[in-house]
């Protein structure tokens, strides 16, 4: 049995009380837990186990300098959330090992955090930063110091970003002489799961070659990727009598466990441990990749069924006849309520996602219209399948559209509605995962008698028995299968099952090929990082054999490059621009934000990037508009007045950006929310009461409307910035003959910047003029430099005139 310790969080002012975070003289003690690498993991970081918040072992404690601000949460754990070595709260609010909950702790800039364990007992301290990291020693070597690699510079590295296997790169470092020995190192990238597991493996070690410039020296040499792959390479640098790695710089991405954005690299001392070294990451794709020709062109409208338009009220659940489990529903009387939240006291029950609204998918065919006067022409649906929640991620019958939405008919009524107005459908729907509440698990017995978990027991006889890896040994029922990161609501599939996988792609009637055939444009795969990768290696097969133009698309966060070679996904849902470009609309510094978009530019192949769902809010995360300060409570005025005019400006980046923008119904009538549930709040339909922002959906249509006039806002190309600041992006875009300059600015105050145009684009006419699609005046560029005024929280979109 598991020794649950508590764990002691000692938060005494000025620690006159608690022992100070640095290294004690006592006797070393060996590294417990196995010697597992801890990470503190929270929303500092995107929850991952990032380099940076490596906790570092010496002697009688783990140390780790921080430097953050303000109320965080986090817990203490490893890469892979093992339940002996993750420490968080236990529901009574205590901090225990393997609790669920988040530690709170408020931060003051630069201090040491101390994790250690006395009299059996784990110990957390936070105090001022006294820790001496020994990885932090600076470089002072002027020849070390000159070692310049620039992965997106064509002086350093050709050709650009992701290649089709079988391309020769050439690699250049530049130095100043005196180096005597460098090494380009090629390693092949193995990342599973949730970037729990992440390592890399040595494939070559090739000497580079010296040649004398007038500045110093470059170095030379080529390598050849012939399979697909993720790969990390970097160089080994000898100068004088030590060892040197020009590396990765320290860029946070979002979402992901890797440093590094890729462009200019960072000289450091060799490390003790090859893994604390920062790779440079190089997309090796197969050359038949396709991704379907429409998706360039695409505007997601994104709705979560229940909460979007109820059209016929006679499917409603009912409470007392509709059940949740073993429980009923609830039935909100007013399509303008709040949603609610067990034991807040605002009505409910205790029961979690079991309050329901009526909405259904004849409310959606109600407003196809609506959404393509919007400018969307395609619809992203969360779950439509039946399933006991709200939400129905928790799948009861993949077949089978829930009756709260409507019926099988009503689904292919859909897509036929849709495409009379030249628009698609893409389902959602989870493969890692169903619900308990289930014809195949079936833990309550609300399906028959067929179910692997049938009751809340172990039946080997069920046909799905095999779906589901089951525990006899264990005697308490949620031990004996596993639930989805711990969510026995979900238990997890077995996706080894070749029965599972006949059902889910395999067989002619499989799940996914039912539903191509009822009119659906492609699949949107949840919690793609728990799924194997040659289950979706398999999967694209049968989904593509079976239409070849269906689009597929994967949830994840972090940087999915490695699901872009060919061999599984299409492209993603793309959480790193969403992050990017709200903190950007926010007020954050461009050039700091702005290496996320470029480690997507460089790591994806055009043809995912081009695809990309890049989108603002989601039903996973606060809305836009609550982001940018518009919260349940805010009364004034000026402050939702600013919310909504950031919340424009994000849209103009959005919509004047390479991908497939993604509109979260509700957001263009000035929706907001915070986190789930409330960020599944109902559209404010004006015939049901609500008040829909009109200035915001004129807004929202006029951005929309641009892209789609504009072929070269959609598949333009894009370089990195013709000009970067800590407040404007300018973008150049070039299709068809066309140019367009898009440039944005988040001050609260107009700038104005003069950018240098490329060498190409001046050669054709010594002054150069451009129309604002915005309304604005048309300026003038002459020998190359163009001025451009920005006003404030929004930008301007600039068009070549002939």
């Amino acid at each position: 049995m598991k020794k649950h310790l508590t764990l002691l969080l000692i938060l005494c002012a000025g620690f006159a009380h608690a022992q100070s975070p640095s290294p004690a003289a006592a006797p070393c003690q060996a590294q417990p837990l196995g010697g597992r690498e801890l990470f503190l993991r929270g929303g500092m970081n995107g929850w991952t186990a990032q380099d940076d918040f490596a906790f570092q072992y010496q002697c009688d404690a783990y140390y780790l300098n921080v430097a953050l601000s303000g109320p965080q949460e986090f817990k203490i754990g490893d890469a892979g959330w093992q339940g002996d070595s993750s420490f968080g709260n236990s529901p009574s609010g205590q901090l225990v090992v393997g609790g669920q909950g988040n530690v709170r702790l408020s931060f003051a800039g630069e201090q040491t955090l101390k994790f250690s364990w006395v009299d059996a007992k784990p110990v957390l301290s936070l105090g001022p930063k006294t820790f001496v990291d020994p990885k932090a020693r600076p470089v002072t070597d002027p020849v070390a110091l000159s070692l310049r690699f620039d992965s997106r510079a064509s002086a350093f590295k050709r050709p650009f970003g992701a290649v089709v296997s079988g391309t020769p790169i050439d690699f250049a470092v530049a130095a100043l002489p005196g180096v005597r020995k460098l090494t380009l190192v090629i390693e092949k990238r193995r990342m599973e799961g949730n970037q729990e597991v992440l390592e890399y493996q040595e494939l070559a070690r090739q000497p580079m070659t010296e040649k004398a410039t007038a500045a110093g020296s470059t170095w030379v040499s080529s390598y050849t990727f012939d399979s697909i792959s993720i790969y990390g390479y970097w160089f080994e640098a000898q100068v004088g009598d030590t060892t040197y790695v020009l590396q990765n710089n320290r860029d946070s991405i979002f979402w992901t466990r890797e440093k590094g954005s890729g462009g200019l690299g960072a000289v450091g001392f060799m490390p003790p441990a090859r893994s604390a070294i920062r790779r440079f990451r190089q997309t090796v794709f197969d050359a038949a990749f396709k991704v379907p020709d429409w998706a360039p062109d695409v505007v997601y409208y994104y709705i979560f069924p229940d909460r979007f338009r109820n059209g016929n009220r006679a499917n409603d659940p009912q409470p007392g006849v509709s059940k949740y489990h073993q429980h009923t529903v609830e039935l909100h009387k007013n399509w303008n309520d709040t949603p609610w939240v067990p034991n807040t006291g605002d009505g409910s029950d205790a029961q979690y996602n079991n309050d329901f609204f009526g909405g259904d998918l004849e409310g959606i065919i109600q407003k196809l219209d609506y959404i393509k006067a919007l400018g969307a022409n395609t619809l992203y649906l969360t779950p439509v399948f039946k399933a006991a929640s709200n939400h129905k991620y928790d799948t009861a019958d993949y077949k089978t559209i829930d009756p709260g939405f409507g019926s099988n008919a009503d689904f292919s009524r859909l897509t036929a509605e849709a495409a009379k107005r030249g628009m698609r459908v893409i389902p959602d729907t989870s493969l890692n995962h169903s619900g308990a509440d289930s014809v195949y698990f079936n833990r309550f017995a609300n399906h028959g008698s067929a179910g692997a978990f049938q009751g809340g027991k172990i039946n080997p006889s069920s046909p799905y028995a095999d779906w589901y890896s089951l525990d006899a040994s264990q005697t308490e029922p949620d031990k004996q299968f596993k639930g989805w990161v711990g969510v026995m609501d979900l238990p997890e599939l077995n996706k080894a099952s070749s029965g599972w996988r006949n059902y889910a792609f395999r067989n002619k009637d499989s799940v996914m090929k039912t539903w191509l055939d009822r009119g659906a444009a492609g699949w949107r795969m949840d919690v793609a990082p728990w799924v194997s990768d040659d289950f979706w290696r398999e999967w694209r097969s049968a989904v593509k054999g079976h239409r070849p133009d269906a689009l597929t698309v994967a949830e994840t966060w972090f940087d999915a490059s490695k699901y872009f070679l060919g061999d599984m996904f299409d492209t993603t849902m793309n959480y790193i621009f969403r992050n990017t470009v709200l903190e950007y609309a926010a007020g954050g510094n461009a050039q700091s934000l702005y290496p996320n978009i470029e480690l997507m530019r460089e790591a994806y192949p055009p043809q995912a990037f081009y695809a990309l769902m890049n989108l603002l809010s989601s039903h996973d995360q606060a809305r836009a508009l609550h982001q940018f300060g518009w919260h349940a409570d805010t009364k004034s005025a000026k402050t939702i007045a600013e919310a909504k005019q950031r919340l424009k400006l994000a849209v103009l980046f959005q919509m004047t950006f390479p991908g497939a923008p993604t509109v979260y119904y509700g957001d263009e009538v000035g929706l907001t929310g915070g986190d789930d549930p409330y960020n599944r709040a109902t559209y404010p339909w004006a015939d049901q009461g609500g008040k829909p922002d009109a200035d915001m959906l004129t807004s929202f249509k006029r951005l929309i409307g641009l892209r789609k006039q504009y072929p070269v806002l959609r598949r333009g190309t894009i370089d990195a910035p013709l000009y970067l600041d800590a407040n404007s992006i300018v973008l150049l875009r070039q299709y068809g003959g066309q140019t367009a300059i898009t440039a944005t600015n988040n001050s609260k105050h107009a700038q104005t910047v003069t950018v240098q145009l490329p060498a190409a684009l001046q050669s054709k006419a010594a002054t150069l003029r451009f129309a604002d699609a915005l309304g604005g005046p048309t300026v003038t560029a002459r020998n190359g430099m163009l001025t451009l005024t920005l006003p404030p929280l929004f930008g301007v979109v600039l068009l070549s005139v002939k």
